[in-house]
């Protein structure tokens, strides 16, 4: 996970995480090529225990386009890595 975003106070709640170095599964092989960063967003919420900066995750979820942006929202995820240092 290269970062994370948390929505203002104020702000409706959702949490987005940016991956990179991308390594999946895709029903279309074209689309492997062509996605090399994908934003992760969940509506309603305003964190994700344990998914910070640095943590490996496995998702799975349609990813639609958002202003030039693969994204998936509220998508099914498995933490398969930590950043060093953290339980």
């Amino acid at each position: 996970m290269e970062s994370v975003t948390l929505a203002p106070a104020d702000a409706a709640p959702r949490f987005c995480a940016v991956l990179d170095e991308l390594q999946g599964v895709y029903s279309d092989p074209g689309a492997a090529r062509a996605r090399r960063r994908v934003r992760l967003v969940w509506i309603g919420q305003r964190r994700i225990p344990g998914l910070v900066a640095g943590t490996q995750v496995a998702f799975e979820g349609m990813v639609s386009t958002v202003q030039g942006t693969a994204t998936v929202f509220n998508p099914r995820y498995e933490i398969i890595g930590r950043p060093e240092g953290e339980q």
